[in-house]
């Protein structure tokens, strides 16, 4: 196929894509910033911009869609201009240009209400209860994409849950620096189980779902996607710890409460005065590090014929060897 991926420049659009080329499809990438791929059709372009869009969809059977504004705070706007217009302008650009299979890479967040999710499966994305912008905004867009499911134009959504792996700038180097810092501190008491999926499995679900997407029990559908192996929060933070060479974790323990409080008040004063970096704590990322999160992945792996190949202690040791280090 003639594949474009938007996002390429995000470890798991990369991932994605190389997995694309690797087995010889032709793959298009769209993003604003170089992605540093080998045997790629490369355009440089924003999301929001139709005309660059409308370009990058010429020719290509397919599109793998993962651009997006990915943070715990920022304003409303910003959010609603790239991950639902974005995907507004590219879902109708797709549709006029002949595309006939689109993937929308979503979020767990958007069906997230604040409590536990306990293996649950995709339940249905909810824009006035997801908790924070972007899980809204991606709520929105999951609900766009898949009403756009056609018979020729296969819609379906991804969701993966916390992906990671080398070179991860989001949870692994986050979990790193600050253990390194010495600000390492867990939520609660650190036993929620939450899933986690390793970087490779991500991708390889993804292409799965590209390749299954006009399937009857795919197309039009959402589905979560994990390794399926649920640790709790603390085992986590340890593991990715030793495999970096950093410090473990202390045992400061942050109340729950305390911290949901504190994150409120953070996102105030960041919305206050305008910062752009990732503040240290937010109302729903001490929920997320306090409840469980892990999911049923018995329809995910029958509609897709995927399973994860790497375990989290393969993940690991390879993290490992990212890092330099014995894990």
């Amino acid at each position: 196929m003639k594949v474009l991926v938007t996002g390429a420049s995000g470890m798991l659009g990369g991932a994605v894509a190389s997995v694309l080329t690797l087995r010889g499809d032709q793959v298009r990438v769209l993003q604003r910033r170089p992605a540093d791929l080998a045997g790629v059709d490369e355009r440089r372009g924003d999301i929001t911009d139709p005309a660059a869009v409308s370009v990058a969809v010429d020719g290509v059977d397919a599109v793998v869609h993962l651009a997006a504004k990915v943070s715990m705070t920022g304003p409303w706007p910003q959010f609603q201009r790239t991950n639902i217009d974005g995907t507004a302008i590219l879902l109708d650009a797709a549709r006029a240009a002949g595309v006939t299979r689109f993937v929308q890479v979503s979020s767990p967040s958007v069906a997230h209400h604040g409590a536990g999710l306990v293996g649950v499966g995709a339940d249905q994305a909810d824009p006035d209860h997801a908790r924070g912008n972007y899980a809204r905004s991606k709520a929105s867009a999951e609900l766009l994409a898949l009403a756009a499911d056609s018979s020729d134009f296969a819609v379906v959504a991804i969701r993966p849950h916390l992906v990671w792996g080398p070179g991860d700038t989001q949870l692994v180097a986050r979990i790193v620096e600050r253990a390194r810092s010495g600000r390492l501190a867990l939520v609660g008491r650190g036993t929620a189980l939450i899933d986690t999926t390793y970087v490779s499995n991500a991708a390889d679900a993804i292409v799965a779902a590209l390749d299954r997407a006009a399937e009857v029990d795919v197309h039009g559908r959402a589905f979560v996607v994990s390794n399926g192996e649920p640790r709790m929060v603390a085992e986590l933070v340890e593991r990715i710890c030793g495999a970096a060479g950093a410090p473990p974790p202390p045992r400061l323990r942050v109340p729950v409460a305390v911290a949901k409080t504190g994150g409120a008040a953070v996102e105030r004063v960041w919305s206050a005065l305008g910062r752009t970096e990732e503040p240290p704590m937010t109302r729903f990322l001490a929920e997320q590090l306090s409840t469980a999160h892990w999911f049923d992945q018995r329809r995910t792996r029958e509609a897709l014929r995927w399973s994860p190949a790497v375990t989290l202690d393969e993940g690991f040791a390879r993290l490992a060897t990212a890092y330099g280090s014995d894990g």
